[in-house]
C-alpha cells in the first residue's frame, strides 16, 4: 500500500492539475449536439477553451455565462436563466452542460436552483436537457470534475427502470460504457471495436471517440458537438445487459447508473497491460458468451512477444510518473509488471484509487515536486503531460507524453493505450526512448593492448582507476 503524502506548500510551483470544469466540459463534449456552458467569468472559460483547442487542435464549443464584477457580488442566478435561453433560442442543443467554476462556487450559487428557475420561466424549451453539475476548480481535479458530470448526467437523464419500464438483458447485445478521463478518443474507439467483436453493441458514455477524434465536417464552424453519444441513449440504458465501467473515479456513476437500472456492472481500473486487458477479455466471454475471436487471441499473442523483446529495456528502469489519480494507477501498474521500478509518482488530487498503488509512497503536488523527487532519486525517464517537458529537460531524460493536455505532440489525444495493442505500443515507445537516450547500455571495453593511442591513453586511465580501487 502506497504512503500518500498531501500537500505542504501554499502554493502550486509549475502546476500539474487541470480544473474540474475543465474536466466537466470534456464529459459534455462526449454527448451528441451539446454545448457546456460554464457558470463564471469569460476568464474562466477561455482557460478551458485554449486547453481543448491547443490538446485536440479542433475548433470547441464552449460558452459561459460571463460573470462580472457586479453580479459575483449581487448574485448571478439571471446570468444563468438568461444564457440558458440564449442558447436554446439559437443553437437548439439536445444537451447543455452546466458547470460551475471557483468563482460561482464561492460566490455561493445554487446551481439546480437557478436551473429550476430557467424551466419555470420558459417553459417552452423544456425538450432541451440541462445537466447541472458542483465542480469547483479550488479543489479536485480534472478527472473529478469529469466524473462529477458524467454522473450527473446519469442522474437526470437515466429514469428509474420501474418508470421507463426497463429491463436488464431486454437489448441482449447492448453493453453500457462508462469511459473514464483517463481514455484518450483512439483508447475508446478501439475499446469499442474489442467490444464489437464479441457481437456486443457498446453504448459509450461519454463517447470523445464519436465527436473529438478529429474528423472533418460538410461545416466550417459548429456551434454544437458533432457526434458523440445521443441524448435519447439515455433513457434505454436499463435495457443493457451489462455495464463496463473503466476508471476508479467513475465507480460512483456506477454505482447510480446500477440502483437505477439494475443492469449488473464489471468495474475495471485499467486496461493497460496484459492482466488488466484480460480481464476484461474474461468479463466479455461471460457476457456475450461468445469464444475469444481469433484476432483478439492474436493481438495478445503479439503482446507477448512485444514483453520479451522489451524487457531488456524496461526491467529495472527508474520511472518518474505524474497523472491524475485514475492514469497514474494505470502506467504505475502496468510499468512494475514490465519490472520498472516508480521512484516518483505525483498526482493531482487524492484519490481511494492511489492507495493500491505499487509504489512507496504518492505524493499529492505539482512539478516541482515531481522533478525534486526525480533528481533525488535518479529517474531515468518521466512520464507527463506536456508541461513535464521543460521538467524532463532539465532532468536531462526523455519525455513519455500522456496525460492533459498534450499541446506539443501532433495527434497526441488520439494514441491509444488500451487493450493488447495499445499495450504492445506504449511498449515498443517505451523502450525506445530509453535505447535513445542510452539507458541499460554498457560502457565499451578497451583492451590495453589496442594499438590506438587514444586507446592506449584511456586503457592506461582506467588501469590506473582499477589499481586505485584494488589497493
Amino acid at each position: 500500500m502506497a504512503e500518500i503524502i498531501k500537500r505542504n506548500k501554499a502554493m502550486s510551483v509549475s502546476p500539474l492539475k487541470s480544473s474540474q470544469p475543465v474536466g466537466a466540459a470534456l464529459a459534455f463534449l462526449g454527448i451528441n449536439r451539446a454545448i457546456p456552458m460554464m457558470h463564471g467569468s469569460q476568464g474562466c472559460t477561455a482557460f478551458g477553451k485554449v486547453y481543448f483547442v491547443r490538446h485536440f487542435r479542433e475548433p470547441i464549443p464552449l460558452q459561459t455565462t460571463a460573470m462580472d464584477q457586479v453580479s459575483s457580488v449581487m448574485g448571478a442566478d439571471d446570468n444563468v436563466v438568461e444564457g440558458l435561453k440564449t442558447l436554446c433560442e439559437k443553437s437548439g442543443p439536445a444537451l447543455i452542460g452546466l458547470p460551475t467554476t471557483g468563482l460561482s462556487e464561492t460566490q455561493g450559487t445554487d446551481i439546480k436552483m437557478a436551473v429550476k428557475q430557467f424551466r419555470e420561466k420558459y417553459p417552452q424549451y423544456a425538450p432541451i436537457k440541462v445537466v447541472p453539475v458542483n465542480t469547483p476548480d479550488f479543489s479536485g481535479s480534472m478527472e473529478s470534475g469529469y466524473a462529477a458530470a458524467v454522473t450527473a448526467m446519469i442522474d437526470v437523464l437515466v429514469p428509474k427502470a420501474e418508470e421507463a419500464g426497463t429491463r436488464p438483458g431486454k437489448r441482449p447485445r447492448q453493453v453500457n460504457v462508462l469511459a473514464s478521463s483517463m481514455l484518450t478518443p483512439g483508447d475508446v474507439e478501439a475499446l469499442k471495436e474489442i467490444i464489437e467483436s464479441f457481437g456486443l453493441r457498446p453504448v459509450v458514455i461519454p463517447d470523445i471517440s464519436d465527436s473529438l477524434d478529429g474528423h472533418l465536417t460538410d461545416n466550417d464552424f459548429n456551434a454544437l458537438t458533432v457526434g458523440g453519444t445521443l441524448v435519447s441513449e439515455f433513457a434505454a440504458l436499463g435495457d443493457a445487459v451489462a455495464t463496463i465501467s473503466l476508471g476508479a473515479s467513475l465507480k460512483k456513476a456506477a454505482k447510480l447508473l446500477h440502483e437505477r437500472t439494475g443492469v449488473p456492472t464489471y468495474d475495471f481500473d485499467s486496461l493497460i497491460g496484459l492482466d488488466a486487458t484480460d480481464a476484461l477479455i474474461m468479463a466479455l466471454i461471460e457476457i456475450s458468451d461468445q469464444p475469444v475471436p481469433e484476432k483478439i487471441e492474436r493481438h495478445r499473442a503479439q503482446l507477448e512477444d512485444a514483453m520479451v523483446d522489451t524487457h531488456f529495456m524496461t526491467g529495472q528502469a527508474r520511472i518518474a510518473v505524474a497523472a491524475d489519480p485514475d492514469l497514474l494507477n494505470s502506467f504505475a501498474v502496468f510499468l512494475t509488471g514490465m519490472g520498472a521500478e516508480i521512484v516518483s509518482a505525483v498526482t493531482s488530487a487524492n484519490a481511494p484509487v492511489l492507495k493500491q498503488l505499487p509504489a512507496s509512497e504518492v505524493k499529492i503536488g505539482d512539478l516541482e515536486d515531481l522533478e525534486l523527487l526525480a533528481r533525488e532519486r535518479g529517474a531515468q525517464l518521466v512520464i507527463g503531460n506536456s508541461h513535464c517537458a521543460a521538467t524532463a529537460e532539465r532532468l536531462n531524460v526523455p519525455l513519455f507524453h500522456a496525460g492533459f493536455p498534450l499541446y506539443d505532440l501532433v495527434g497526441g489525444y488520439q494514441r491509444t493505450w488500451i487493450g493488447y495493442r495499445g499495450a504492445r505500443q506504449a511498449m515498443f515507445d517505451l523502450a525506445n526512448l530509453l535505447l535513445k537516450h542510452g539507458t541499460h547500455e554498457i560502457a565499451p571495453y578497451r583492451s590495453i593492448y589496442s594499438s590506438r593511442p587514444e586507446d592506449m591513453e584511456a586503457s592506461y586511465d582506467n588501469s590506473a582507476v582499477a589499481s586505485h580501487s584494488i589497493g
